[in-house]
């Protein structure tokens, strides 16, 4: 009996450690078999989640319409994606919005090398909804939850996928951590400006 693939889980991930990965991988010979990005806090993402301001969008196609898209995280960092002809809804979001705003991307990530040898990561998206700062802010929370487990469980000797970040990224995982601190107390600065902008 066939069994239908699933589709992967979407990994919650902040820009740093995103643009920090560079290593995909195949679990089987399949030529449909879902290509992995290995996260350095060792985990595989095949789809991530991502929310953040939405900075600038430019169409960077010569023949046909192909729309780059800037998100920024709290941190201050940015992910970048690309949506053509194979990703219309995504394509006409990123055509029609008008930044700065507040969205939400469920895509796939895609390294490619540059000339000089360096490996750039982006996402290409598969939606992309606006959402509100209450909806950023819940990423947030709960992808600095998620980062947190995941380098918890980064020096388990079970854990394959961490013993492949440590193969292929010389990365202290503490670089991680210090993205989660400062995007919990962007958080909280936030916050305190709403607060004093409402009394005021």
């Amino acid at each position: 009996m066939a069994t239908t693939p699933t589709r992967e889980v979407a990994r919650r991930v902040f820009a740093r450690e995103f643009n920090d990965a560079g290593y995909t991988f195949k679990e089987s010979d399949d030529d449909r078999a879902p290509v992995y990005l290995l996260l350095p806090t060792g985990e595989r993402a095949n789809r991530v989640f991502v929310v953040g301001t939405l900075t600038e969008t430019e169409d960077v196609g010569e023949d046909s319409e192909y729309w780059q898209g800037r998100v920024v995280d709290p941190n201050g960092d940015t992910f970048f994606m690309y949506a053509g002809q194979y990703q219309p809804d995504a394509a006409s979001m990123l055509r029609d919005l008008e930044p700065p705003a507040y969205v939400s991307v469920v895509g796939k990530p895609r390294t490619y090398e540059t000339d000089d040898g360096e490996v750039n990561v982006s996402i290409r998206p598969e939606s992309i909804t606006v959402v509100d700062a209450a909806t950023r802010d819940r990423w947030v929370v709960e992808t600095a939850e998620r980062t947190l487990e995941r380098i918890q469980r980064f020096d388990d000797d079970a854990n394959e996928y961490a013993e492949m970040a440590r193969e292929q990224y010389d990365l202290p995982v503490e670089n991680y951590r210090r993205a989660v601190v400062g995007a919990l107390e962007s958080l909280e600065t936030d916050g305190e400006a709403e607060a004093s902008a409402s009394t005021s």
